[in-house]
């Protein structure tokens, strides 16, 4: 009898030693409407900070462990967020399904630059921006380098010792999510599905802020409000981790 309870026990705490281990999960993700699979549906492990993509037949396998959230994101469709659970490990693939969302494209107005062949004359209409610019690796176009234009030093500097300032509080009081932004610069997959990404739906989701808390900490890191506006996700990414580290290094060194 007490062997057998034993082994019961140990059984139990294997099973629950197993839960807690990231172990590979999969899972097909399909449109609510018409039940089709979605190919490259984006998957962000938020708590792991990982990522994935679906395949040509909605299937993805991502690691995970119980409790942990899913972050699915597809253009056009409602993102949404599912809890992995014991029964999921324990029983496999499961049916993920997203509603398509009713997009509305706003009018773009584009305005050319009438020239006149004459180079003095042009050279003074050709607009001139003084966005400083630095290459990312594996970008074909460059971006704006925000601590290098001039005073940027000086206001991540001044956030250090201001406690009331917007940069101290997101990041002296967030490490846990500044964490998890230097290993989403860290994994490959969640660098690709970012560079091609403009709505910051997946960095508010990971670094539990909102948008207009994004746009804030660049705007206090002195990047430009075209930059803002127009860069990917993964120039954002990139951005607010330069400014980040500089805050450490001169945080180190404020005594």
């Amino acid at each position: 009898m007490k062997k057998h309870l034993l082994l019961l026990v140990f059984c139990t705490i294997s099973w629950m030693a197993f839960s807690q281990e990231n172990a590979p999960i999969k899972g097909k993700v399909l449109s609510s409407a018409t039940d089709e699979p979605l190919e490259n549906v984006n998957i962000v492990n938020l708590s792991e900070v990982i990522g994935t993509t679906t395949d040509k037949d909605g299937d993805f396998s991502i690691r995970a462990k119980v409790n942990d959230t899913l972050y699915f994101s597809y253009l056009g469709y409602k993102s949404i967020r599912v809890r992995v659970t014991n029964d999921w490990l324990k029983f496999g693939d499961i049916k993920v399904k997203m509603t398509e969302l009713g997009i509305a494209l706003e009018e773009v107005v584009v305005k050319p630059v009438q020239l006149t062949g004459y180079v003095e004359v042009d050279a003074k209409i050709i607009p001139v921006y003084d966005n400083y610019r630095y290459r990312i690796s594996g970008l074909s176009t460059g971006y704006e380098g925000g601590s290098r234009q001039p005073g940027a030093v000086n206001k991540v500097l001044s956030a250090i010792f201001n406690p009331a300032d917007f940069l101290y509080n997101v990041f002296g009081k967030r490490p846990k999510q500044m964490r998890k932004l230097r290993k989403m610069k860290e994994d490959d997959e969640i660098r690709n599905l970012l560079a091609n990404k403009y709505d910051r739906e997946t960095l508010m989701a990971v670094l539990q802020l909102e948008r207009v808390d994004i746009d804030e900490i660049l705007n206090n890191c002195s990047y430009s409000e075209n930059f803002i506006k127009t860069a990917s996700d993964l120039q954002i990414l990139d951005a607010i981790s330069e400014c980040y580290e500089e805050y450490k290094v001169l945080n180190r060194g404020k005594g």
